[in-house]
């Protein structure tokens, strides 16, 4: 397993990284050590040894691709996108706009067959096996994750973390970024604006084409490149750094586009279900160490995320309020 540090400029400002790549078939107690470090550090890391089949992972790259090479009035016919379904352009309903066009998926197995039959009219089933697959297979290996971090973090139950999705709200993105002329140039080389993601968890999945980037600096945006191809990106959301007091850290991204090659990416967003209770984690709690935020569900937060625009930090309308700061207005 490589973990990389970063390079810093003279001025002490991000230059280039390489976020941490862990092998998840290493020994049990230091994956975890590693994966807690990287959410400290960067909020991002890579797995290889992930355990998801390269088949299953193929399987659901093929049907991305063949869904995007429709006609726009074929791929109009599984939207509008309000959220679900496809999108093109326009980025929520707020007026963000990028040089993407999407596909956003409920994750429960109704749904899935239900979307597939707009999405694949030719052979709805072939789809919903590939989308049932592949989520089957990615929300086993976010479960494991979020084991391991439960374990790091030396919580008395291993499962603390992972049993808040089981029957959550997860979703699935499938993101395609045409080439775009001029695009390594051109202010409309932002294909989705920086953001961060309201989840508890990201694992991404895209071809071999860069355009991730990560701002751990205010204002300094980093690369990250798509090395190695087997392995799954992985990203603290909003809702996990809630959970660990601000010891995890969810991150600003975005991805760009270019005139040379188009990309596509898998997000699958882990989430809890809408009346879970997020709350700091008890095992992070001192009196030293208040909770930053206060407690609320996933469907109020989620409420607030369709409210502000994309770059809009959301966690600030939830932090707790202090007794200092109360007697001090």
């Amino acid at each position: 397993m490589v973990v990389a540090s970063p390079n810093l400029s003279k001025t002490g400002k991000l230059r280039e990284i390489e976020i941490p790549i862990i092998d998840l078939s290493a020994d049990r107690s230091e994956v975890s050590k590693l994966i807690v470090k990287a959410c400290e550090e960067f909020g991002f890391f890579k797995v290889i040894n992930h355990g998801v089949p390269h088949d299953v992972i193929t399987r659901m790259e093929q049907q991305g691709y063949e869904f995007f090479a429709k006609p726009a009035s074929r791929k109009q016919q599984a939207g509008p996108a309000n959220p679900y379904g496809y999108g093109s352009k326009n980025i929520g309903l707020k007026g963000d706009i990028g040089e993407v066009e999407y596909l956003l998926l409920p994750t429960n197995p109704l749904s899935i067959d239900d979307n597939s039959k707009t999405i694949s009219s030719t052979d709805p089933y072939k789809f919903s096996c590939a989308v049932r697959g592949y989520v089957e297979a990615v929300n086993k290996l976010a479960y494991e994750i979020l084991e391991l971090m439960a374990v790091g973090l030396e919580a008395p139950d291993p499962s603390v973390l992972s049993r808040l999705i089981r029957d959550g709200d997860s979703l699935l993105r499938f993101n395609h970024y045409p080439k775009v002329d001029g695009g390594a140039t051109s202010p409309s080389c932002i294909g989705f604006g920086e953001h961060t993601d309201p989840q508890i968890l990201t694992l991404l999945r895209s071809n071999d084409v860069d355009g991730l980037q990560i701002s751990l600096d205010d204002g300094v945006w980093v690369p990250v490149n798509s090395h190695p191809v087997s392995a799954f990106c992985i990203n603290v959301g909003d809702v996990l750094q809630v959970m660990t007091n601000g010891r995890f850290l969810s991150v600003r991204h975005r991805a760009m586009v270019n005139s040379y090659n188009s990309r596509m990416s898998m997000a699958y967003f882990s989430a809890p279900p809408l009346d879970a209770t997020i709350s700091c984690l008890p095992v992070l709690l001192t009196p030293q160490k208040p909770p930053l935020y206060r407690s609320f569900t996933w469907a109020e937060y989620k409420k607030a995320t369709y409210s502000l625009r994309l770059g809009e930090s959301r966690l600030n309308l939830f932090k707790a309020r202090r007794d200092d700061d109360e007697n001090s207005n």
